[in-house]
């Protein structure tokens, strides 16, 4: 489950769809939005329970908590945008992530009260765990590494991850900003490791958890090879590019990585099941939240669901599409498996 955004609802689609096609996943690798998506699969044990928690009182709430913070001034962060994007260098300085963003958000993810897990599916939210502190803002990088991958799991998962390492380690992705080890947290609370994870650079601050801050899930957004490494069929996302004036540039200053070409190659590894989604900007323009310029508060804010109502068909609306691809996708890699085994038979009855 990779990012997502608001648009998190698609993935609680995307799994109705997997159960009913007999298809169920026994492992939720998530990332950013995704991570909402599945803390509330892990809370809850049944679909209709998780699609009408998504779109619950207490779920707008947390959506309507979004405010633009002291510095999210318009000049101000078109200046910095556009700095990052006239800068060709991959994290030259420590970025400021304490102070630089855009936006508040509630510290608290809302799941039930009470919940426990559900015992039929494990949960594994990605998140990056910061090596530098707020004293080391601005200063020159260098070779130093600024985060390390933390996945937030149960013992099982973080068992079969002992050892493992970046899979941006690796020439091809140049000296970027992540560390080569991989840590696992199996303490980190549900709700509080999906927060961490939805803590994208300049649009949230990171996240204190315990001694430790964090950022969010994009220190390793697409994780293909550790899904290959955690379990023998994967079903991941084929999805749309990133927009090259802000998104790109942000990722190049903080993570040392150009987001579209990691994009491109984990579009292009295999997947036992490929949930195409990369229309999904056209599909659900207005089921979403929209950034918006208030020049007299000199402020980017956010034009939210207008009422309540609105914020229901909006998550109805995206578990539709998330379900509907998920089941086209399930019924591809069905046809292509009789294909196969149509071919193996004629092979077989050939050789007789």
């Amino acid at each position: 489950m990779a990012g997502g955004g608001f648009r998190f609802g698609i993935y609680l689609g995307m799994h109705a769809a997997a159960r009913a096609a007999g298809r169920a996943p026994d492992l939720l690798l998530a990332t950013c939005g995704g991570a909402i998506a599945a803390a509330v699969i892990g809370a809850l044990p049944d679909d209709a329970q998780r699609k009408q928690w998504i779109g619950s009182p207490q779920m707008y709430r947390f959506w309507c908590g979004l405010r633009s913070a002291e510095r999210g001034g318009i000049l101000g962060a078109a200046r910095q945008a556009l700095m990052r994007r006239l800068s060709s260098a991959n994290a030259p300085t420590i970025p400021d992530l304490f102070d630089d963003y855009l936006f508040d958000m509630p510290l608290q993810l809302p799941l039930p009260p009470g919940y426990t897990r559900t015992p039929d599916v494990a949960v594994a939210i990605i998140g990056g765990k910061l090596l530098f502190s707020g004293a080391d803002v601005g200063q020159a990088r260098g070779a130093r590494k600024l985060f390390a991958e933390t996945v937030f799991c149960q013992p099982r998962t973080a068992q079969l991850l002992r050892g493992a390492t970046s899979a941006l380690h690796h020439p091809r992705w140049g000296q970027h900003a992540i560390a080569e080890q991989v840590l696992t947290d199996v303490t980190m609370p549900l709700e509080t490791a999906a927060r961490i994870s939805v803590c994208d650079m300049y649009y949230l601050a990171c996240h204190a958890a315990g001694a430790h801050h964090y950022m969010g899930g994009a220190v390793n957004l697409f994780p293909i090879e550790m899904a290959r490494q955690l379990a023998d069929v994967v079903m991941m996302e084929f999805k749309q590019g990133f927009d090259q004036v802000f998104a790109i540039p942000a990722w190049r200053s903080v993570l040392g990585l150009d987001g579209n070409a990691r994009l491109r190659y984990a579009n292009g590894q295999f997947a036992d099941i490929r949930v195409d989604t990369s229309d999904i900007t056209r599909a659900l323009a207005r089921q979403t939240i929209h950034q918006k310029l208030e020049w007299r508060r000199n402020r980017v804010a956010l034009r939210l669901p207008e009422d309540y109502a609105t914020f229901v068909q909006y998550m109805d609306d995206q578990w539709q599409y998330g379900y509907q691809r998920c089941i086209e996708a399930c019924e591809r890699a069905d046809a292509g498996q009789l294909a196969v085994m149509r071919q193996v038979d004629r092979y077989n009855a050939g050789s007789r």
